[in-house]
């Protein structure tokens, strides 16, 4: 273990528990979110992206960027039956209670989880092909925030058909087919029945995010229908949940990676437990920056909080942090870990892990090309083995500077 891992590690034991927060649940009051006693409950934490929606640039791929293209991939080099080995490990040590308490000693009171919605069908995904372990890993997550004293977001980040048009929602053919599709619409909402059906009388969790980042910004002419038609999925979602789940909130991102509110603006959820959220990795860190989205928070006066927000210097981040303080709009960094850094906790990639980086940028358009190309199997398994040791929370490293720009104590 790492001396850095062991100080925070430490410190964060030597730190009072605090039991999970007031009885009840965290509901819209105003442009705030208030604590069933009244109080403002301000959200500061963090993503737990690429544990269960792998994305290809947090293990060092460029082209391979998406859950399915990553697992192809290694299906290719190690074979099926080894790769499903793989995930089941990968899920089991990328993210753990160690993990949860670690950003819990930070001074955070919330975790936004990105899910693929396979995690809940019988569908092939991460080694799987039928009963999925979606709500065996939620139920561990809401028991570890449980124990730590923090609140949990759910965030459905791959949707049904995907609702992106880009590798993040791991769709196919770059389209975002959920806009288009009733089939997709159907299980979208089926879904979240689901899991709000599950979790209805569950106050560590703060809200369920229905879809992130619908609709991308590649699609011309199409893009004001495609908006259209994402209001109406939206609503679709808020009432398959309202079915079953009145206690908690429901967040509302909007089009063109969470930042273009006109298409919300007259839209009328007929719900007075919703809040917004938006997105931003770029620009000014200065309230002019982000100005449409006040003004829009203003207008509907809801609440407005920052998904995803990172990947800059550590002066712009902390620049940012006073500026959503400032004009109260609460947030959650991306991502906790990855390779390398631009993270909360860093890890390191194996030896050998270039020549994997390797065949997911050569070429494998037939199957001669993947046997031409393909590195040693064995070499490859000890690489993804060790993968899982490095990504390990007692393996990781702090990344100190970032941690202090998120805005809370080390």
């Amino acid at each position: 273990m790492k001396k850095s891992v062991i100080t925070f590690f430490l410190l964060s034991l030597l730190s009072s528990l605090s039991s999970f927060g007031a009885e009840g649940f965290l509901h819209v009051k105003g442009q705030d979110i208030v604590t069933a006693d009244g109080e403002k409950y301000y959200i500061q934490g963090t993503n737990l992206g690429n544990w269960l929606n792998p994305e290809g640039y947090m293990f060092g791929f460029r082209k391979c960027n998406a859950p399915r293209m990553i697992n192809d991939a290694f299906c290719q080099m190690v074979g099926p039956d080894a790769t499903a080995r793989f995930w089941k490990e990968f899920k089991d040590n990328y993210i753990t209670e160690a993990d949860v308490h670690f950003i819990a000693s930070t001074g955070a009171n919330t975790i936004r989880l990105p899910f693929h919605y396979k995690l809940f069908t019988d569908e092939d995904y991460m080694g799987l092909t039928s009963n999925q372990d979606g709500f065996q890993r939620v139920d561990s997550v809401v028991n570890w925030c449980r124990n730590n004293g923090l609140h949990l977001i759910l965030d459905m980040h791959d949707a049904p058909g995907g609702q992106t048009g880009d590798n993040i929602d791991d769709s196919c053919g770059g389209y975002p087919w959920l806009m288009v599709s009733p089939e997709s619409q159907q299980q979208f909402c089926q879904i979240w029945k689901e899991i709000a059906s599950r979790y209805a009388d569950e106050p560590v969790i703060l809200g369920y995010e229905l879809i992130n980042e619908p609709v991308a910004t590649y699609f011309g002419e199409e893009e004001a229908s495609l908006n259209t038609a994402l209001v109406e999925v939206l609503k679709m979602g808020l009432a398959a949940i309202r079915e079953v789940d009145c206690n908690h909130i429901v967040l509302i991102g909007s089009p063109q990676w969470n930042s273009n509110f006109k298409p919300l603006e007259g839209v009328d959820f007929n719900d007075s437990n919703i809040m917004y959220t938006c997105h931003r990795y770029g620009g000014d860190p200065t309230p002019e920056a982000i100005r449409s989205y006040i003004d829009f928070r203003d207008a509907v006066n809801l609440p407005m909080y920052m998904g995803e927000i990172g990947h800059n210097t550590d002066q712009w981040q902390a620049d940012f942090v006073k500026t959503m303080k400032d004009n109260n709009i609460s947030y959650t960094f991306w991502p906790y870990k990855k390779c390398k850094d631009s993270c909360m906790v860093g890890f390191t990639l194996p030896d050998g892990w270039d020549e994997v980086i390797a065949y997911t940028e050569a070429d494998r358009s037939t199957y001669a090309e993947m046997r031409k190309n393909r590195p040693d199997i064995q070499k490859v398994n000890a690489a993804l083995a060790q993968l899982i040791e490095n990504c390990k929370f007692e393996n990781c490293t702090p990344q100190n500077g970032y941690i202090a720009s998120m805005g809370m104590k080390k």
